[in-house]
Formats: C-alpha cells, sequence, structure tokens
C-alpha cells in the first residue's frame, strides 16, 4: 500500500537519524550526499518501485543502482527499513567496519541484494542501460533507476551511456541526479561547472523533469511522468541541499566526506528530533 506524505516523512526522518548514527560511529564517510537523497530514496523504495524485499531477486523487480556509491548510508538505512534481510536494522552502525556488510561502497558480495556494486564514479547509468536493454529483451515490465551525483556526471562514461540509452529508446530508464551542487573539493561551478544542465541532457535526447527533490509530492508527480514517457529516456534533475536537515551540514562542503563528532552527532539528532 501506498505511503502518505506523512508517512513518508516520518520515514525520511528515521532515515536521516540512521546516517548521522551510522557515520558518526564509522567516524568516517559521506554524509552530506546521503542526505541530500533521502526523499528520493525513500519515495522510490516505498511507494514507486515494484520490488518484494522478501524475495529480492524476482525477475520482473524494478532495480536501482545507487552510482554515487558513497553516498551508501542513505540506501543501507532505506533498505533495512523496508524489510530487506541482508540489510538487517540492528547493524547499521557497523558501517565501514571489518566484517560488516555495510560497506563503506555498496558491495554485492555482502549484500547480494543490491543490484551492482557501485563507488567508482561514471559507471552506474552504463550499468543501467545494459538492465533496462535487458528487461526489455525478456519482455519484462521491470525499470531501472539510477541515481547520480552532480560531481559525478563530470565523468564522460556518463554522457557516453546517455547518447547511447537515447539512441536505443530506452524508456524504461530513469537517471536521477542529485543536484545538490557540492562535490568532493567544493562547489560544483568552481569545479567543473555542468550547468545549463537541462538542456544538455535534452540535447541528448532525454526528456527531462527539473523539481525539487526535498518535497515528496513533486517527486511522485516526476516519477509518474516518467513511467508515462514513451521512447525516450527520462532524467530528473532533483534540486537538493547538501546536508539537508542538519543546519551546520547544509550547503557545507566540509561535510562531504567528513563524520560528524560525538557533539556534532548529538545536536544533529536533536534538530532531527
Amino acid at each position: 500500500m501506498a505511503k502518505s506524505i506523512a508517512e513518508l516523512q516520518t520515514i525520511a526522518k528515521i532515515v536521516r537519524r540512521d546516517i548521522i548514527q551510522m557515520i558518526t560511529a564509522a567516524k568516517s564517510g559521506h554524509p552530506g550526499g546521503s542526505l541530500s537523497a533521502v526523499e528520493l530514496v525513500v519515495d522510490l523504495y516505498f511507494n514507486h518501485m515494484k520490488i518484494d524485499p522478501a524475495n529480492p531477486k524476482w525477475a520482473d523487480r524494478d532495480r536501482f543502482i545507487l552510482s554515487k556509491g558513497h553516498a551508501a548510508p542513505v540506501l543501507y538505512s532505506v533498505m533495512a527499513e523496508i524489510g530487506y534481510a541482508d540489510a538487517p536494522k540492528d547493524r547499521l552502525n557497523t558501517l565501514r567496519q571489518f566484517g560488516s556488510v555495510f560497506q563503506g561502497h555498496p558491495d554485492m558480495r555482502f549484500i547480494p541484494s543490491l543490484e551492482a556494486s557501485t563507488g567508482s564514479l561514471g559507471q552506474g547509468l552504463s550499468l543501467g542501460l545494459g538492465m533496462a536493454l535487458g528487461a526489455r529483451l525478456n519482455a519484462s515490465p521491470s525499470r531501472t533507476f539510477v541515481m547520480l551525483g552532480d560531481g559525478e556526471i563530470q565523468e564522460g562514461q556518463v554522457w557516453e551511456a546517455a547518447m547511447a540509452a537515447a539512441f536505443m529508446k530506452a524508456d524504461n530508464l530513469v537517471a536521477i541526479v542529485d543536484n545538490n551542487r557540492i562535490q568532493l573539493d567544493g562547489f560544483v561551478k568552481d569545479i567543473m561547472a555542468i550547468d545549463p544542465l537541462g538542456e544538455k541532457w535534452r540535447s541528448f535526447g532525454w526528456h527531462v523533469i527539473e523539481l525539487d527533490g526535498h518535497d515528496f509530492a513533486a517527486i511522485e508527480s516526476a516519477l509518474s511522468e516518467a513511467a508515462a514517457t514513451k521512447d525516450k529516456p527520462t532524467c530528473l534533475i532533483a534540486h537538493t541541499v547538501k546536508g539537508k536537515g542538519v543546519s551546520f551540514m547544509e550547503n557545507n562542503p566540509k561535510f562531504h566526506g567528513m563524520a560528524p563528532t560525538a557533539d556534532e552527532c548529538k545536536l544533529a539528532l536533536q534538530e532531527l528530533n
């Protein structure tokens, strides 16, 4: 049964708390880009994708690939919250520890329910296109969703995949750009500007939807529009806030890849209460 917006907002708050606690416990990780992606990943798993956590390899399931694999904490928390047995909720705080299933980047060797091992940036869209084309060959209704970072799309392979997907009319493929405007070394515009982003994807032959990536109603509408779009893939450019939900992390490049201290964790959890 579909979740209401109020229910999704409650889940999003749980996920944000998980992210903060996981990364604090690990003393390393990427809070900023995990927090910016929360609403998008929550909506996909709880309200949009056809999945069965009790049967994670169901042939006609929808696929999700977190190409920006350093944001693994958001995916781990959502998978645990929705009930994947190989992503146990009570083990989330073992993130990045030796022997933990929750590696620093998604790894299918530890969590078989994942669709791909990711984190080497620029490769996820190619993987997603292959899955989408495979589904078409199998006459499967499966759809594939790939989340990319805005810094990540500076990688050339992304645009090779974008060109191929449009040429092959892969309308069962959706790229989601988490456009939070910050990458590892600072603001995207100062490192290698990617604007005008919508025009770039359109010029490659994609249907483009720009939206507020923290607004559940906007996300629902965009995903429905993507599902109704035929003969071309869809790119959702989700305008988000790096570190969303924690005031001192928002729009702060420092928290791209720095864990909060114990005191910062306590403050963040108070804000998320």
